[in-house]
């Protein structure tokens, strides 16, 4: 996108002889180059900008909960090593790590259109619709997601009848409907707050070329403030994905379900409780910090300058 500047120029005067007199100056548009933020591509690569030591930290601090860990389990008498216990195990809780994924996936799906919708009601014109909307935003957004998710698991049914055919729900499913609520609230705010950001100029024209208030906002609103939203919402379901683990606390087969569960199989070793902590600490890192860096990228590229 081309834009247009002013710049000091010297140009001789017709009839005036410039060598020993002064150049007159003046102002003329000069055409100066695009910007790089407007040449570079839409979508960028996530840069990780991870460190050596970074991964140095994390290999240090595994590594030392689990040399400990051995050495306590030898001094203990173990029949296994602690490393070869540990290894054993590792499959099984990465497919609960799996399930925590899958929650977060569904969750963040429904939370997003759900709280879509929350958020343009939110700009409606209808007071009541505006109230309303405003009113389930704020209780979702500042009640605790342990309290909503106690909630939805205790409240909803384990099974429904549909057409005559019992239909089970799973624990997962419910703790997926529990964890959307909070998103739906803040995905919400995200959308009301986008679509305010947009300068008034932009509905005064619409409406001077005869949009209506739903062609103002699918055509010419929303569109703009799609870059405004991505950064908040992946940044949202980084969240929402560390937040998966509270699932445990109600039963749900995740990954900090699984390692409870292997950790009760070798019977009272609490030499391991370090090294599957901290084996669930660096996956969730590993899958979390990407996010992180990335929203971070598009932040900056997508910052509206004034």
């Amino acid at each position: 996108m081309p834009v247009f500047s002013r710049q000091k120029t010297t140009r001789p005067i017709p009839g005036l002889d410039i060598t020993g007199a002064k150049a007159a100056t003046t102002d003329l548009p000069v055409l100066l180059p695009p910007s790089d933020r407007l040449t570079r591509p839409a979508f960028l690569p996530p840069r990780i900008e991870l460190k050596a030591w970074h991964g140095l930290v994390l290999a240090a601090v595994f590594t030392l909960s689990l040399g400990i860990s051995d050495v306590y389990a030898q001094a203990s008498g173990a029949r296994e090593s602690l490393f070869t216990t540990f290894v054993r195990w590792v499959p099984f809780v990465l497919w609960g790590f799996v399930l925590n994924l899958v929650i977060s996936f569904f969750a963040m799906a429904i939370g997003t259109v759900a709280g879509a919708a929350l958020g343009l009601m939110q700009v409606s014109l209808l007071a009541p619709v505006r109230g309303g909307s405003w009113l389930v935003t704020q209780f979702f957004r500042n009640s605790p997601w342990l309290v909503l998710l106690f909630c939805i698991m205790l409240l909803l049914p384990f099974q429904i009848t549909v057409f005559g055919v019992e239909v089970n729900i799973p624990d997962w499913m419910k703790a997926t409907i529990g964890f959307s609520l909070p998103v739906m609230a803040n995905i919400s705010e995200v959308v009301r707050g986008a679509v305010r950001s947009i300068p008034s100029g932009q509905w005064e024209s619409a409406e001077s070329l005869a949009f209506s208030r739903r062609q103002t906002m699918w055509m010419i609103i929303l569109p703009q403030c799609i870059k405004r939203m991505i950064p908040p919402w992946m940044n949202w379901y980084a969240i929402l994905t560390m937040a998966t683990p509270l699932a445990s606390i109600m039963g749900v087969e995740e990954a900090v379900t699984h390692s409870q569960q292997a950790m009760a199989a070798e019977g009272s070793r609490p030499e391991l409780l370090a090294p599957f902590y901290s084996f669930l600490l660096v996956i969730f890192f590993l899958y979390c910090y990407p996010i992180a860096r990335w929203t971070i990228s598009l932040e900056r590229r997508y910052a509206v300058k004034i």
